[in-house]
């Protein structure tokens, strides 16, 4: 079965308290468990970055939760295609803190493709993201 990834960034609502924000994180966590979604949100106590992936169909069904959720504005793809194979096989969902400058590290990488880059250029946004959350992976 394909596997499908998508990126975004979004603005947090105004006032949103990290508690609220860890709430969302375990619903996600629950929710997409059960339509075997992984996934990573990067916060930097403003702004998120969320890389999801799996199948078509559940990816589809992670997203519209997304997008009706309140908890954001402002959001803008990054890019969405088919993958070879998951970047975050364990997580359905984790929230990693990030700094400002890491978000925009991220965000301004090339997501036209998910594909890695090719040497150690981090030009791609799968390879930025795999580099800021890389300290994470090992827990």
């Amino acid at each position: 079965m394909p596997i499908r990834a998508l990126a975004y960034a979004s603005q947090a609502i105004p006032g949103l308290s990290i508690e609220r924000v860890d709430a969302l994180t375990r619903d996600a966590e629950r929710f997409n468990l059960e339509v075997d979604v992984t996934g990573v949100l990067l916060f930097d106590g403003s702004r998120f970055l969320q890389y999801i992936e799996g199948p078509e169909d559940a990816l589809w069904k992670v997203y519209s939760r997304i997008l009706d959720s309140t908890s954001h504005c402002e959001m803008m793809e990054l890019g969405q295609g088919q993958i070879s194979g998951r970047r975050f096989p364990y997580w359905s969902m984790r929230l990693v803190p990030a700094g400002e400058a890491d978000l925009r590290f991220v965000c301004r990488g090339d997501w036209t493709g998910f594909s890695r880059s090719r040497n150690d250029d981090a030009r791609t946004g799968t390879d930025r993201l795999v580099r800021i959350v890389a300290p994470q992976l090992e827990q």
